[in-house]
């Protein structure tokens, strides 16, 4: 069977350094014991090693050519190959219910989306690892103070501890990407409640990022347009600080302090 042609829009850039894929499939080590997801699996680089695992394992694959591929060189997997846009797809019905472990080689420019629907899902995704673009790696893994800390690194590392493990360079894919990729890890920390609205939460999260060179008591006038405010607000705790120096117990404080305003 030829081999699959990596399409442009698609954003496919196939790993082809062996012993880099056998390292990202052994990420997953670290939450044994349940099945394993891997998204984009492509001529199945990181599959041929996870497979030989001793767990059930399950592709997820939008484009149909790989998919026939995959098929035809992983008899074993011939009804766990899913054709669909995992983006869409209800994660409850993957395995039933149980919980699993998500990996793969991202697309780039999904990456951030794929990480959302796996905050969206915490509670069946104990563990996530896999490859991404270098500079969203590091952002998922930035502690605050850092230019890099950002909307990713608070709304991940509010539910997940974050391992940056392993840069990989260009020339192990092709085509080669035009950045560096780094492998991940996510586990899941032991926080069940943020104790603050989340919904609000991820709203100042974001609203705060997207003028990330004001000081807050800037950027909230906006997020608080029309509401009662009360007198001394913006001259109250954190007002004169940037969002990035904020570490995440602070932006849950923060976003309690808020709230009030939304009573």
């Amino acid at each position: 069977m030829k081999r699959v042609r990596p399409k442009k829009n698609l954003g496919q850039h196939f790993l082809i350094d062996l012993d880099i894929a056998r390292s990202i499939a052994d990420t997953v080590d670290a939450c044994p014991d349940i099945p394993v997801l891997e998204i984009g699996p492509g001529m199945g680089v990181l599959t041929q090693y996870l497979v030989k695992k001793p767990r059930e394992v399950k592709a997820v694959e939008i484009d149909r050519e790989s998919v026939a591929y995959l098929q035809g060189h992983f008899p074993q997997l011939h009804d766990s190959i899913i054709g669909e846009d995992f983006l869409r797809m209800d994660l409850h019905q993957v395995f039933d219910g149980r919980p699993f472990v998500l990996t793969g080689n991202y697309p780039y420019d999904i990456s951030s989306q794929i990480f959302f629907k796996m905050l969206d899902n915490r509670d069946l995704i104990p563990c996530c690892t896999g490859m991404i673009q270098r500079e969203v790696a590091l952002r998922m893994a930035s502690a605050p103070g850092n230019k890099s800390y950002g909307i990713l690194s608070v709304l991940i590392q509010a539910w997940y501890d974050v391992e940056y493990l392993f840069t990989v360079d260009e020339h192990v894919f092709n085509p080669p990407p035009k950045v560096k990729s780094a492998v991940i890890r996510m586990t899941r920390n032991s926080v069940e409640d943020l104790g603050c609205d989340e919904v609000l939460f991820k709203r100042l999260v974001k609203a705060v990022f997207n003028q990330r060179r004001k000081m807050l008591r800037v950027s909230l006038r906006q997020l608080l347009a029309g509401k009662y405010v009360p007198d001394g607000f913006y001259e109250g705790k954190f007002m004169t600080q940037r969002p990035e120096e904020l570490s995440i117990a602070e932006f849950v404080e923060l976003t309690n302090i808020v709230g009030e305003c939304f009573k």
